[in-house]
């Protein structure tokens, strides 16, 4: 349970809209250095039609009257859909680039002095920092493949339906990814599609999912359902549910559950292990901050990771197991390849998968180290802090936005927040939804001026400001170019309508 720190008690709203308390904010709070490990784009990048960062003397942008900010950074609030590229990435990746160079092949067995580890054990590499971010035991994470694709290797080996037990229950507005994945899980083992389930919104005027109504839904089916896998957040609305509630609900009623974590992995503190989650996958590109579609990471369970012999139940839940003389290996089915077999036996050829207990066990094929690279490059950076203490930091910058966006001068805001607005229902993201006809006025102006945000139509802007880089003089910015965006799209969309 977190308290959350109030910055604006006691603050009277001309100090609040001032710069001065954003700024004064920024200074006092330690977890701000963390912003110069990360490349903010400026608004001349942003503008620029090269390739490459702006430089002045290349650039034309059209628009004369707005140029003279070019150097500034831009107002990016955007890393719920892609995070900022830490400054070490680079440099990471040339390690890697020089070590494939010179080395060839060699780069996966040979260990390097001043270089990052071969690329046969960078999965191992990245277990431990992973683990603490998802609350989980190192043996049961990996990164490997991506959100979707780890989604499939899991339900294909959680989702085992039977003749009574045979449904999946998602939330109604999931990710269409996800949508699309369960329903041909469904197909591909010839179930109609009517067998898939969804929570809808009590209130078709509110997204807003209630514990309760969730729990409701879980229990009216649960005779026949055989997996629920839902959002850690609500990609929408930014909610984060009640993972541990909902997870010891399913649990109670011997249903599987899956929860896809993209928006809430880097976002918020999580206890996979503790919480008994079944599994879990997420990408390591919003939050994580590792690159666009790159090698996402998936969670299972030490109690489905077990591998046994049949002759010998206490047989190695850990080490490297391997057949004994009469006995057969015992573990959770799964679609296997070769990079989750036994690491000592991988390149003997012997058709023979004996797989790696834990999480590693589900891995397919070489998973790519320039991927593994860019994501050590985030979590070398995570590692200088903690999920608590970010969390925190979370909670006083979203504060703060919601303070400014409930504050538009002498009228009635043209927008509304979507998101919950108890914090602990909530991560980084505010949702706003538009009167309707605003969006893309507000969408041309801000861009113009280098705010980078997130669209959802027709009306909805998604805001995030990440506490690893984003600042509460980021914030304050924003709130200056938007509402005046607002006022504008206002009078812009009246206008129209009184010459109609």
């Amino acid at each position: 349970m977190f308290r959350l720190p109030n910055p604006l008690e006691g603050v009277t709203d001309a100090e609040l809209c001032s710069e001065e308390f954003a700024q004064k904010q920024d200074e006092k709070d330690a977890l701000s250095r963390f912003r110069h490990e990360f490349i903010i784009p400026t608004k001349g990048d942003l503008r620029n039609k090269k390739y490459g960062p702006y430089r002045k003397q290349e650039v034309e942008f059209g628009n004369d009257a707005i140029e003279d900010d070019n150097d500034e950074e831009s107002i990016y609030l955007c890393g719920n859909s892609l995070g900022l590229q830490p400054r070490r990435t680079r440099e990471y990746v040339a390690r890697y680039l020089d070590t494939w160079a010179s080395k060839g092949v060699f780069g996966h067995f040979k260990s390097l002095e001043g270089g990052h580890p071969p690329w046969l054990h960078l999965d191992e590499a990245l277990k431990d920092q992973t683990s603490k971010i998802v609350g989980a035991l190192p043996s049961e994470v990996v990164v490997m493949e991506t959100l979707t694709a780890n989604l499939h290797l899991l339900m294909s080996s959680f989702y085992r339906p039977t003749l009574e037990r045979y449904r999946i229950i998602i939330e109604g507005k999931a990710f269409p990814s996800d949508h699309y994945a369960v329903e041909s899980q469904l197909v591909h083992h010839n179930i109609p599609t009517s067998a898939l389930i969804t929570i809808e919104p009590s209130s078709s005027s509110s997204p807003y999912l209630s514990t309760e109504h969730i729990l409701s839904v879980i229990s009216q089916h649960a005779a026949s359902t055989a997996l629920v896998l839902l959002p850690g957040i609500q990609f929408y609305s930014g909610q984060l549910l009640d993972i541990e509630l909902i997870t010891r609900h399913c649990r109670s009623l011997d249903i599987i559950v899956g929860w896809d974590l993209a928006h809430a992995v880097g976002n918020v503190p999580l206890k996979l292990h503790d919480w008994n989650v079944d599994f879990a996958a997420w990408c390591n590109y919003k939050y994580m901050n590792s690159g666009p579609g790159v090698i996402g990471g998936l969670f299972v369970h030490d109690r489905h990771g077990g591998v046994e012999t049949a002759d010998d139940p206490l047989a190695s839940q850990s080490g490297n197991p391997t057949n004994g003389s009469d006995g057969k290996l015992v573990y959770r089915p799964r679609l296997s390849g070769w990079w989750g077999s036994d690491k000592s036996s991988r390149f003997d050829m012997e058709n023979k998968f004996v797989p790696i207990p834990g999480a590693s066990g589900f891995q397919l094929s070489n998973p790519s180290a320039l991927d593994m690279t860019s994501v050590q490059a985030s979590l070398d950076i995570f590692a200088m802090t903690d999920m608590n203490a970010l969390r925190q930091r979370s909670l006083r910058l979203t504060a703060y936005l919601e303070a400014r966006l409930l504050r538009y001068g002498n009228g009635t805001p043209p927008y509304k927040i979507i998101t919950p607005v108890n914090p602990r229902e909530r991560g980084a993201q505010l949702s706003l939804l538009l009167n309707p006809g605003l969006l893309d006025h507000v969408l041309t102006y801000i861009e113009e001026r280098g705010v980078v945000v997130d669209e959802r139509k027709p009306d909805v802007l998604r805001v995030a400001p990440a506490p690893l880089y984003n600042s509460f003089w980021d914030i304050h910015r924003f709130i200056v170019v938007f509402q005046e965006a607002c006022r504008r799209a206002v009078a812009e969309t009246n206008d129209k309508a009184d010459s109609a």
